[in-house]
């Protein structure tokens, strides 16, 4: 059953406001003084483990739409990369601003000696075309194949950002090891989608050349 549009306009605001949870639960704790004893760390840490969150959920809103028979989820995915953007700006904006007061010789040496920064930062920075081209009117100025070539990006950052996480624990990697392990399976899916895809073209073909021999 397919929601009427009214319902989806509710749904899609009743995701904007879920999007938010994450930031208005770190607020809440910072108000309580419940960041720990490095709140930096602490807020550095939620804000890149939500971005991580948001791309993956992402990536599976393409897989879900097509597994479910439901086309209106293509409509949430915007929502969602969007938020991933933003917790992503939130996580650089941390490093920068509160880690390191924007001392860039030693945010350079930082990268230096950490140089698991530089897969976050490659990751960000790819994920700024994705946030400027999600409306429409640039879907139309670039033209869908290009867009959709652009934005098949998202899987080299998300490897990227899953890196980062998996680098920066060192000895506890519960966390990035379960976001390999499904955006792993994030891949194998769309991987097997395409070999179906290729296939049906394959069987496809032959049929409209015998057609148009007979025509």
């Amino acid at each position: 059953m397919q929601p009427k549009p009214e319902q989806i306009k509710w749904i899609k605001v009743a995701v904007f406001v879920a999007c938010l949870v994450p930031l208005g639960h770190l607020v809440w704790q910072g108000f309580r003084n419940r960041l720990g004893a490095n709140p930096v760390e602490y807020i550095t840490h939620s804000t890149g483990w939500w971005t991580l969150a948001f791309i993956l959920i992402t990536l599976c809103v393409t897989p879900l739409r097509k597994l479910a028979g439901q086309p209106w989820l293509l409509r949430l995915r915007r929502t969602l990369g969007l938020f991933a953007f933003f917790y992503a700006s939130l996580h650089f904006i941390t490093y920068i601003w509160l880690d390191h007061f924007f001392d860039w010789k030693d945010i350079f040496k930082d990268i230096c000696n950490r140089p698991f920064i530089m897969l976050g930062f490659a990751a960000f920075v790819l994920l700024i075309p994705l946030a400027i081209t999600s409306t429409n009117k640039m879907v139309k100025r670039l033209g869908a194949k290009r867009w959709q070539w652009l934005h098949r990006l998202i899987y080299a950052l998300s490897a990227l950002g899953v890196a980062h996480f998996w680098w920066l624990v060192k000895k506890d990697i519960t966390e990035p090891f379960i976001f390999a392990v499904l955006l792993a399976a994030l891949f194998i899916i769309r991987l097997l989608y395409l070999l179906r895809q290729q296939r049906q073209q394959r069987r496809a073909s032959p049929t409209s050349e015998a057609r148009s021999q007979v025509a």
